[in-house]
């Protein structure tokens, strides 16, 4: 009797974190194709939104968080994490210029205002608080 309360108690445990959804789980799980620096298909070669942009081609680091390393000037001249930076600034709505990977003078007006309603000091630079408003590494 001791043996099967005990079963019991442990599979009601169990329930709620067996059943929960992927989205709703508790831990992180690093997804790589939900990583706005990489939008491909499965196997890596298609974009997975409606149209390709020339930056989705950029090479970048092979690894997410070597991105951690980096400053924002040196980001700022790399193509592949811009046009990252200007899809991503787009599909909040602060950004409606082309998605090229050049770091203008529309994307720095686009980083004011997001600065701006996210409570951040202005500088229309990319700052490490812009970068972990928008998600990116």
């Amino acid at each position: 009797m001791k043996r099967l309360l005990i079963l019991l108690v442990v599979s009601s445990c169990l329930l709620p974190v067996c059943s929960r959804a992927e989205s709703d789980s508790p831990f992180f799980i690093y997804d790589p194709y939900a990583d706005p620096l990489a939008l491909r298909d499965v196997h890596g070669l298609l974009h997975q939104g409606s149209s390709l942009n020339r930056t989705d081609f950029e090479r970048r680091h092979s690894y997410r968080f070597a991105y951690y390393f980096d400053s924002g000037p040196t980001l700022s001249s790399d193509p592949g994490y811009v046009g990252a930076l200007q899809t991503t600034l787009r599909r909040l709505g602060y950004y409606c210029g082309p998605i090229d990977g050049v770091f203008s003078v529309g994307v720095q007006d686009a980083i004011a205002r997001m600065q701006k309603n996210y409570s951040l000091r202005v500088t229309g630079t990319l700052t490490l608080g812009v970068r972990r408003a928008l998600h990116l590494p």
